[in-house]
This record gives C-alpha cells, sequence and structure tokens, in this order.
C-alpha cells in the first residue's frame, strides 16, 4: 500500500477519537449556553474574621514586589493578616529588592529563605508554613495581583461552613492582548473555566489552581503538606482533598489577575508542564479516586480533567497530519467541486466541536474581540502547543522524567530591567 492509502486509513482512524472529543465539547459548550453563572452573595458585617497568612512564593521574581502590594491594600482587618514572601532567587538583585520592599513594610511583609530551590514551588510553600501564623493560608503566584476585597470574598466560606477545606478564586489576565501567543494562552484558559470548570463546581469537585486559592492551616498539615517535586502540587492536593472527603468552594464571581506566556516557548513549556504534573498525579492517586466515595459523574470528570482530556490534542494533532498527507498524496485528477464541499462540511461538522467551544468560552467571558486572533494562533503555533502537551502526557504516562521550567513574566521588567529567568508558574 502507497503513501496515500495508508495516510487514508489512518486519517480515517484517527476521526473516531477526534469526533468523539468534539461531541463532548459540543455537549458542554451547548450545557455552557443554557447554564446561568451562579454568583455568591456576599454580605461582610459581623463576621470575627479569622488570622490570614498570604504566601508568595518567588524565584528570582521581582514582580512578587508588586503582588504583596496588591494585598497590603486588601480591605481586611490589618491586625488579622499578614504577609510572607517566600524567596528561593539565586539573583542578589532579587533579593535585596525583596528585602528592601519588606524594611519599609516591617510588621506586615516578612521574607523566608531556604537557600536552595530543592522541591520547586510545594518545597517552598511547606518552608513557608512554619513562620505562618494565619489559621487560612492564601497562596498567590508572583505575578498575580487581586481586588480590594479579594481576602473577605475568599475567607467567608470558610466562615460559613466549617466543612469547608479550600476556596478558589477564578482566574483573569494582565496581559492577554500582548501578542498571538498571549491571546491564545488566555483562550486557552478561558475554555477550561467557561466549559471544565462549571461542570466540575456543579459536581462538587472543582480544582484548586496554584493562585488565588485559600487552605486550612491545619487540613495542610493534616495531609502532610504539599507534595514536593510535584509539577503541578494544586492539582495533586485537590486530588487528595477529594480523596478524604473535604470541600473545595469555587468562586467564579471573584477575580484575580495574572500573567499568560507571551512567547511560544513559555506557553509550551507551561502546558507540558501541566498535562505531565497533572496525568502524574491523577496516577498517583487513581485507585483511590477510580475506587473510593465519589460518584461516577465525579470520577468520570476528575479523569477527564486531570489526565484523558489531553488525549484530544494527540490525536487531532494526529488527524491533522494524516489528513494533509492524504490529500497532498492523491494522485492529479480533476476535482469534483460537489463532492470536495460536501466532504469538508461534513468533516467540519464532526470536528468543530472544538472551535465552537471556543467561541462560547470568549463569549461567556466578553473577550469575543480576540476570536480571530486566537484562531489563527490555534491555526498556525497551535500544532506546536499541541505536540507539546502529547509529549507531557506520554511522558508521565510511561513514567518518565521531566524538570520544572520557568517562565518568564512581564512584570519582573518593571522593577529589575535585566533578564529575569525565574517563575513558578
Amino acid at each position: 500500500m502507497d503513501i496515500h492509502g495508508i495516510s487514508f486509513l489512518l486519517y480515517n482512524a484517527f476521526l473516531i477519537p477526534v469526533t468523539f472529543f468534539s461531541f463532548v465539547y459540543y455537549i458542554v459548550a451547548l450545557r455552557s449556553i443554557l447554564s446561568k453563572e451562579e454568583n455568591e452573595d456576599f454580605d461582610g458585617g459581623g463576621i470575627d474574621w479569622p488570622q490570614v497568612t498570604i504566601q508568595i512564593p518567588t524565584f528570582n521574581e521581582p514582580v512578587a514586589i508588586r503582588c504583596a502590594k496588591s494585598c497590603l491594600n486588601f480591605d481586611y482587618p490589618k491586625e488579622k493578616f499578614d504577609i510572607i514572601i517566600g524567596d528561593d532567587s539565586t539573583d542578589e538583585r532579587v533579593s535585596k529588592a525583596i528585602d528592601d520592599f519588606a524594611k519599609r513594610n516591617r510588621g506586615k511583609v516578612t521574607v523566608t529563605r531556604r537557600g536552595h530551590n530543592r522541591g520547586f514551588k510545594a518545597g517552598n510553600l511547606n518552608h513557608m508554613l512554619k513562620f505562618s501564623r494565619g489559621k487560612i493560608i492564601v497562596i498567590f503566584d508572583s505575578d498575580f495581583i487581586a481586588p480590594r476585597n479579594f481576602l473577605k470574598r475568599i475567607v467567608k466560606p470558610f466562615v460559613k461552613d466549617k466543612k469547608v477545606g479550600c476556596v478558589q478564586a477564578e482566574w483573569d489576565f494582565l496581559n492577554e492582548n500582548t501578542n498571538y501567543i498571549s491571546k491564545l494562552s488566555s483562550t486557552l484558559l478561558m475554555f477550561y473555566y467557561s466549559l471544565i470548570v462549571p461542570i466540575n463546581k456543579r459536581l462538587g469537585v472543582p480544582f484548586l489552581f496554584g493562585s488565588g486559592e485559600a487552605v486550612r492551616k491545619d487540613l495542610i498539615l493534616e495531609l502532610g503538606g504539599w507534595q514536593e517535586g510535584s509539577l503541578t502540587e494544586d492539582t495533586e492536593f485537590s486530588l487528595r482533598i477529594f480523596k478524604e472527603g473535604y470541600k473545595i468552594v469555587y468562586l467564579n464571581d471573584v477575580k484575580v489577575k495574572g500573567e499568560v506566556p507571551y512567547t511560544l516557548k513559555g506557553l509550551m513549556s507551561q502546558q507540558r508542564r501541566w498535562a505531565y504534573g497533572n496525568t502524574r498525579a491523577f496516577l498517583e492517586h487513581s485507585r483511590d479516586i477510580l475506587l473510593g466515595r465519589l460518584s461516577l459523574l465525579q470520577k468520570m470528570m476528575v479523569t477527564y480533567t486531570t489526565s484523558i482530556g489531553y488525549l484530544s490534542n494527540f490525536f487531532l494533532l494526529l488527524f491533522l497530519i494524516t489528513g494533509i498527507v492524504y490529500f497532498f498524496s492523491q494522485p492529479s485528477a480533476p476535482i469534483d467541486i460537489g463532492r470536495f464541499i460536501s466532504k469538508t462540511s461534513e468533516i467540519f461538522l464532526m470536528t468543530s466541536g472544538f472551535l465552537l467551544g471556543g467561541v462560547v468560552a470568549l463569549s461567556k467571558k466578553n473577550k469575543s474581540e480576540i476570536l480571530f486572533s486566537s484562531l489563527v494562533s490555534v491555526l498556525t503555533v497551535g500544532f506546536l502547543v499541541s505536540f507539546s502537551v502529547s509529549v507531557g502526557f506520554f511522558k508521565a504516562i510511561f513514567g518518565k522524567k521531566m524538570v520544572w521550567s520557568a517562565i518568564n513574566k512581564q512584570g519582573n521588567f518593571d522593577f529589575i530591567p535585566q533578564k529575569s529567568d525565574g517563575g513558578y508558574k
């Protein structure tokens, strides 16, 4: 059989899983269109607010200062919260800038250091926990900022319900309009927040995102701390929460803003790491999750969110590659325009659940103006991003090691103009 025949067989074989995932996103997109987001009523009056410690882990990221400044403006009782910057930096300029900021805010901002970066972000969080006085731990990645009322909003669920173990705010973006890559980065996240997260929330299994989250300190200690060395410590901890039967609250109407990758290298690195870390976390806890107390629907969504969903990138990539080879390897012959249009329309309808999902996500988040740019990015560099996701997924499946890699953040250059080579995100 020649290459044309082989590519034809493969193309039709890969069409089956692509159609399946497309159908899933058709259903999810339709659900998103018909459903209305439920917002939490907020009344902060008459509450005895608990003590809170805000943790900002950082690695060569002076933008952590911007994050801490944002936190100092919270309308939470000043005597009831403190800020710790966990500085793992190897750049002395960054450490000096952080120290100078802490001195200007003595009594509110503390700096902790380990002298190394072992265990990555999770190791840093565990180290900061030793110095944390709060009953509630709030965690921000260094590039995030939050509105003035954020702390009260994210702490209130703990006050209302003693069974709440964690609370997660929704992410928004500071730099989505930087270029085509940043628009693609934000679109991918909005796809997740608009289509997948609401289902997880409705089923009672929303995940932590790693930033803009609050966790009871006694629960962190009870579960043995954050898993050091994990590339997605938030997902791994969430799975332990589900396994033990604690409650995570997701607040879609409470927003925190952070930076998205704006270089192709950064986006590929982020997506590869998330695919790897999430899949590894699921594999480690799969037995307890699949045989544990969760309902069948909860098990299905947890599995899809942390592992199986990544296969859509793999099959879509192979489908497109074999389709291109099939098209260009066919013998020269007159084109049957009618059949070509009919077949193309059929395939488009079968596989455009992904596209509909993206349109719905951008519409739900009032970001329709970046639709064209995002589509261009998907049809060009999107192939490389899908490849990177697939690499991360299969490395996790086969137990290969993956090293944590840094992603530059634009905010770093507002504090130290020279190149910064750090980042936990």
